[in-house]
């Protein structure tokens, strides 16, 4: 599985991520899960024709020193389909700006 890795978060920050996490994705679901949803103008051709597969989003894991977020691009609706697949570059880069904007907001240091 293709990641992006946050490592060696500071315990002090760790609160601040779950809270923000919390508070604008919802609870955590299995344990530790964050579902964040892809911004609909990122979508391609095969994914935005796929009405019933939305929202579709990214897994985020977070745990006690580390958020990992998976680079697949999923739906909650179902477990295959063709619009399921590895993030575009677009989509990519908004993830990461969207993570990097969060820690920049909470004044975490990675």
């Amino acid at each position: 599985m293709k990641q992006y890795v946050i490592d060696e978060l500071r315990p002090q920050d760790q609160e601040k991520i779950k809270n923000y996490l919390d508070d604008h994705f919802g609870p955590a679901e299995m344990g530790t899960i964050y579902w964040i949803p892809v911004d609909t103008s990122l979508y391609d051709p095969k994914q935005a024709a796929h009405k019933e597969c939305h929202p579709l989003v990214f897994a985020v894991q977070f745990e006690e020193a580390s958020l990992v977020a998976e680079l697949l691009v999923r739906t909650k609706n179902k477990i295959r389909c063709d619009c399921i697949q590895y993030a575009t570059e677009d989509q990519f880069l908004w993830l990461v700006r969207l993570l990097d904007a969060i820690f920049e907001r909470l004044g975490v240091i990675s």
